[in-house]
């Protein structure tokens, strides 16, 4: 597995990524309401995704193997984690823990001392084995989530 930059050719697979993952592996968040996927999905396109990796101060991610996208990350230059998915078929081998050391790893490049993200219910417990610690109750409604955050060596 490689973890590199995403470019926008990249869009539509890792859109086919972040989808399938949040439809089959976020169950814990979603409930399989037909709704909360809806609203959840309703900005997962092809077209969004080109943009979050077009846009300047977003830092973009994809995990590949065997030349298929198998993950998707997104960072915004100060620090703010918004995507960390990895397709059904890869879960449990590392795809997550890659992208989000890629991710810090930008993060102190950039300068910043710390991370937050907002994460769900599923991965809870793995930002928290990463070293994130909760910042408050978990928020509802739609941008719903665990907020947390995690210091960084920035001299790493």
């Amino acid at each position: 597995m490689q973890v590199r930059p995403a470019i926008v050719e990249d869009a539509a697979e890792a859109c086919n990524v972040l989808r399938r993952s949040i439809t089959e592996l976020c169950r814990l968040d979603h409930h399989d309401d037909p709704s909360i996927l809806e609203e959840w999905l309703s900005n997962k396109t092809p077209d969004h995704v080109r943009s979050w990796i077009a846009h300047p101060d977003n830092c973009t991610a994809v995990a590949i193997e065997d030349e298929v996208i198998i993950g998707f990350g997104a960072m915004t230059r100060s620090g703010e984690i918004t995507l960390n998915y990895v397709s059904p078929d890869a879960r449990f081998r590392g795809v997550s823990k890659a992208i989000l050391g890629w991710l810090e790893a930008r993060a102190r490049r950039l300068g910043n001392a710390r991370c937050t993200l907002r994460s769900t219910e599923t991965a809870h417990r793995f930002y928290l084995s990463s070293g994130y610690v909760r910042q408050g109750p978990p928020t509802i409604g739609h941008a719903a989530g665990y907020p947390m955050e995690k210091p960084l060596d920035v001299t790493a």
